[in-house]
């Protein structure tokens, strides 16, 4: 079991209570008592209550399909002429990275925390889906630039070649879809894998329009308009990446949580006279942590024991915040918002 410690030590007239969630269900109500004035506390939630189902193999054959795929269709975008054909692998090329990045994030998810990494490697996840969207602006930036090259060379394209290949990456993007589809309504991570591919499936289905009517029109210039308007819709969904990766780097509050709101709820609860010095932040793309002073109204006929129960089980159960931190205090205790260091 880690610690979590998020202020000064000169803090050691106030108790320090940490309620933790874990999916080690076997620990449940553990208490390690009083220690230095600190009381430590592991409440287990039904957050976390089971272990993520393992989509291992089902990572693993979305990711080779989807990587022999994209070399195939790479190879037959160049061989055939088509932008549209190249901007879709581009787009399945972003379906490798975000379905490694799901992987990587339910494998780090397991890891045990160490002396040197007391959180884990947790943060490594929206590290990556940072370095993912920044690849994919770049690689997209490339394909739209050949793309506005070929509306001026009116270069043949096989119109045939286009629609055959776009209809296999319907069907490996439609069945890696169903793949996730059995942990799409429990698992947010998972159900991200699956939007992903299910989207990709309906845009291959673009491209299989381009090739049809450039074989029935004979204008080529249809592929180079398809691949702008692939491209267009991967800048869309990278950009969202990017903002919401960089936003977790900085440490922002998820998007999903409203702080006004946790502020509200826990100045509802029975024995809180006041907080101050909340904090929200990401630990990883699927995990959030807090930390909270709460002012304990002393003659509510509440202890503090019971009091940190209640918050971190509301914590955890209404707003998904896995890790909450409370240090409580009295009014003659209280840290001075105010004061460096508190």
């Amino acid at each position: 079991m880690t610690t979590h410690q998020h202020h000064n030590s000169a803090h050691d007239h106030a108790e320090h209570h940490h309620e933790h969630d874990h999916s080690h269900d076997e620990h449940a109500g553990h208490d390690h008592g009083s220690c230095s004035g600190h009381g430590h506390s592991h409440g287990f939630g039904h957050s976390h209550t089971h272990e993520p189902q393992n989509f291992g193999a089902a990572f693993a054959i979305g990711i080779l399909l989807n990587t022999a795929y994209v070399g195939a269709e790479a190879l037959w975008g160049v061989w055939a002429h088509s932008m549209s054909l190249l901007a879709d692998a581009g787009h399945n090329l972003s379906d490798v990275l975000g379905l490694g990045a799901a992987w990587l994030a339910q494998h780090l998810a397991k890891r045990a925390p160490s002396a040197r990494f007391t959180y884990g490697l947790r943060r490594s996840t929206i590290l990556a889906a940072l370095t993912n969207a920044c690849i994919l602006l770049l690689v997209t930036g490339a394909i739209v630039w050949e793309a506005v090259l070929r509306l001026f060379s009116h270069q043949a394209v096989e119109g045939n070649v286009v629609t055959w290949v776009a209809l296999i990456g319907i069907a490996i993007n439609g069945g890696t879809a169903l793949l996730f589809l059995r942990g799409a309504s429990s698992d947010m991570n998972i159900r991200g894998a699956f939007m992903h591919m299910a989207a990709d499936a309906v845009m291959a289905l673009a491209v299989v329009i381009a090739g049809l009517l450039i074989s029935f029109t004979g204008y080529a210039i249809i592929d180079p308009i398809v691949s702008l308007i692939v491209s267009a819709s991967i800048v869309l969904g990278t950009w969202s990446l990017l903002r919401g990766s960089l936003e977790l780097a900085l440490d922002a509050v998820p998007a999903n949580i409203d702080s006004t709101l946790v502020e509200k709820t826990l100045l509802s609860l029975p024995g809180v006279g006041g907080l101050h010095h909340l904090h929200i932040w990401p630990m990883s793309t699927t995990e959030t942590a807090m930390t909270v002073h709460l002012v304990h109204d002393t003659g509510s006929g509440i202890s503090s024991d019971a009091l940190i129960a209640e918050a971190g089980t509301i914590m955890r159960q209404k707003f998904g915040i896995a890790h909450p931190t409370f240090q409580v205090e009295t009014g003659t205790s209280a840290c001075d918002a105010r004061a460096a260091g508190c």
